[in-house]
Formats: structure tokens, C-alpha cells, sequence
């Protein structure tokens, strides 16, 4: 017992050696055999290479990352103004708006255009969350529902005008109009659905 308790005060008095903190983050040797360990830093089965381990179980977030085609954001602005200018048109002014088109005075109650002044301000509330979106699915639906309306308004003012039995030059080009926004709406909604090939 005295010997034990003599042991432990030599222990105590004796100096300790100054500990040396290792720094794990400056010694690249140990960086390496700990990312080893944890199964970061090497490219996995699709090539893509792992910074951290919650990037690794989780997906590299590059993955979801949008390539957009050229002048998409733009063709999105322009989409999202012309709706809503022509759905205050529709809503303020819809017997004026029907004059312009089909060159004679709206016979019936304009409640129907106003109807379709509404319809357009909720495409055009659409078309506006896809301009600030950075998803590319809420992108693609947003071009696909644009493409489905002027394809309808397409068909809809080519039937009107043929029961009617008169071209007018404002109609024309109206129908000129929808296929060209028709073609451009489905040519980025084409670009954004094809899939990257890997370098």
C-alpha cells in the first residue's frame, strides 16, 4: 500500500511532457487515409467525384443543376409579358380586343372574352414562377402548357375564321403569331428534356 501510494506521488510530481496537438487538417497524409476511410474523394461508378460523405450518399447536387438552352430565360420573359398585357386586354377591353382580330363587332356578350382574359392571367401567373424557378421539371411544364395553348388557340381561330367565311389581315397574323411562339415553345422544350452526355 505504501509502495502504491508512493508510485503515485512520484507520478504526480514528475513533470508531463508538453502535449503536441496534431493538426490532422495541415497533414495531408492523414487527410488522405481519413477520406480513405470514410470512402470520399474517388470518382464513384458514374464518374462523378465525392467531396464529403453526405455528397456521396445523397447525390452530387451539380446532378439537378439546370443547363439551359440559350436565350431560355429571355423567351420566358417575353412569353410571360405578352400573356399578361393581352389578358388586361381581355379583361379591360374584350370587345375592342374581339374587333382587332376578327374585324367586326362582338355580337354576343363579352363575358366570354373577359372568361379568356382570365384564363390567360393564370397562364401567365404560370409562365412568371418558371422564369424564377430553377427546376427543370416546373420549367418544362411551364413550356408545355404554354405549347398546349397556342396549338388550341391555333385550332380554335382557324375553325372561328372558316365558319365565319372571312381571312382578316389582324387574324393572319395573329395564326402566324401562335405557330411561330408554337415552334420556338416546343424547340426549348425539346433542348431542356435531352439529356447531357458525360465528358
Amino acid at each position: 500500500m505504501f509502495l502504491y501510494k508512493k508510485s503515485v506521488c512520484a507520478m504526480a510530481s514528475k513533470p508531463h511532457a508538453p502535449l503536441m496537438k496534431k493538426h490532422s487538417q495541415t497533414d495531408l497524409i492523414s487527410r488522405l487515409k481519413s477520406r480513405k476511410i470514410l470512402g470520399v474523394g474517388g470518382e464513384d461508378d458514374d464518374g462523378e467525384v465525392h467531396r464529403s460523405k453526405i455528397s456521396q450518399m445523397l447525390g452530387n447536387e451539380m446532378k439537378f443543376a439546370v443547363r439551359e438552352p440559350l436565350g431560355l430565360r429571355v423567351w420566358i420573359l417575353i412569353s410571360a409579358v405578352a400573356f399578361t398585357v393581352m389578358a388586361v386586354m381581355a379583361l379591360v377591353f374584350p370587345n375592342q380586343l374581339y374587333e382587332v382580330v376578327f374585324e367586326e363587332e362582338l355580337s354576343t356578350t363579352s363575358i366570354s372574352v373577359r372568361l379568356y382574359g382570365g384564363a390567360l392571367l393564370s397562364l401567365a401567373l404560370i409562365i412568371w414562377n418558371g422564369l424564377y424557378t430553377a427546376e427543370k421539371i416546373v420549367i418544362q411544364w411551364t413550356l408545355l402548357s404554354e405549347a398546349c395553348y397556342f396549338a388550341v388557340q391555333f385550332l380554335v381561330t382557324s375553325i372561328t375564321l372558316m365558319e365565319v367565311g372571312i381571312l382578316p389581315n389582324a387574324a393572319i397574323l395573329l395564326l402566324l403569331s401562335r405557330v411561330f411562339f408554337l415552334v420556338v415553345t416546343l424547340a426549348y422544350y425539346y433542348q431542356l428534356g435531352r439529356k447531357l452526355k458525360k465528358i
